[in-house]
C-alpha cells in the first residue's frame, strides 16, 4: 500500500514570529508539512500561486488586505486563526470558505485536533464518489470531538498547575511550571491547555531577543 504524501500547509500571519509559532506547531503533526510562511495578502497569494498547498492557515488581519478576502482567492482549503470574536467576523469567514476558525491565543492541541480531522476528512472525500454516510463522517471529522469545558482541577496535578501559575507575581512558561513542580514540561503543557480551554486562565505569547516565542500563562 503507497504512503499518502503529507499534506502541505501554507501559514499566513503578518507578525513572524506568530507565523513561525504556527508553522511549527503544524510541523508537529504527522501527515503534514510547511511548504512556507506568508506575512501579506500579496505574499500569500504570490506563494500559493507558485506552490499550491492543500491548507492554509490564515490571519484575517494582513497589512495590504483582508484575510477574508484572501480565502476567496486562494486554491484549496483553509483554516482562519486570529483574535477576532465579533460574531459577524466569523459568520463571513466561514462563508469565505474557511473549514474551521480558531480564536487565537490557543491551546497547542486544539489545532493539532483540528488538522488530525482535515487529514481525515481528506481521507474520505478523495475520491470519485462519496455518499451521505461519507459526508457526514467528513463534516463530523472537521468538527472533531466534544470539547469538554471541564479543567483538570480536582486533580493533584491540575490544581498544582493552577495553583502555581496563581500565586506567581508574573506570568509563567510550561518549562518554568514544570520546573517548579517537579513534572516534564509535556505535562505542564497539557494541564495548561485545560485550564486555558476552561477559562481558568489565558495564554499569550512571550517574545525574547532570538529564537521562537514562547507560550506564558496568566490568571485573567
Amino acid at each position: 500500500m503507497t504512503a499518502r504524501p503529507p499534506l502541505s500547509v501554507l501559514v499566513v500571519d503578518d507578525d513572524f514570529r506568530v507565523a513561525e509559532l504556527h508553522a511549527s506547531l503544524v510541523r508537529a503533526v504527522t501527515g503534514f508539512t510547511v511548504t512556507a510562511t506568508a506575512g501579506s495578502f500579496r505574499e500569500a497569494l504570490s506563494t500559493a500561486a507558485d506552490s499550491p498547498v492543500d491548507l492554509a492557515l490564515v490571519d484575517l488581519y494582513l497589512p495590504d488586505g483582508s484575510g477574508t478576502d484572501l480565502l476567496r482567492r486562494l486554491e484549496g482549503d483553509a483554516f482562519v486563526l486570529s483574535a477576532a470574536t465579533e460574531g459577524a467576523t466569523v459568520r463571513r469567514a466561514m462563508s469565505a470558505g474557511a473549514l474551521a476558525y480558531l480564536v487565537k491565543p490557543f491551546p497547542p492541541e486544539l489545532l493539532a485536533e483540528k488538522l488530525r480531522g482535515y487529514a481525515r476528512f481528506r481521507q474520505l472525500t478523495d475520491t470519485d464518489h462519496v455518499d451521505q454516510d461519507a459526508v457526514e463522517s467528513a463534516y463530523g471529522a472537521l468538527r472533531g470531538p466534544a470539547r469538554s469545558r471541564r479543567a483538570p482541577v480536582g486533580t493533584p496535578t491540575g490544581d498544582l498547575v493552577l495553583s502555581a501559575v496563581k500565586n506567581s507575581p508574573a506570568p509563567m512558561s510550561a518549562g518554568e511550571v514544570g520546573a517548579l513542580l517537579g513534572v516534564s514540561r509535556a505535562t505542564a503543557q497539557r494541564y495548561l491547555a485545560g485550564l486555558v480551554t476552561s477559562g481558568l486562565l489565558r495564554m499569550r505569547l512571550r517574545y525574547g531577543t532570538t529564537g521562537r516565542p514562547e507560550q506564558e500563562y496568566r490568571v485573567p
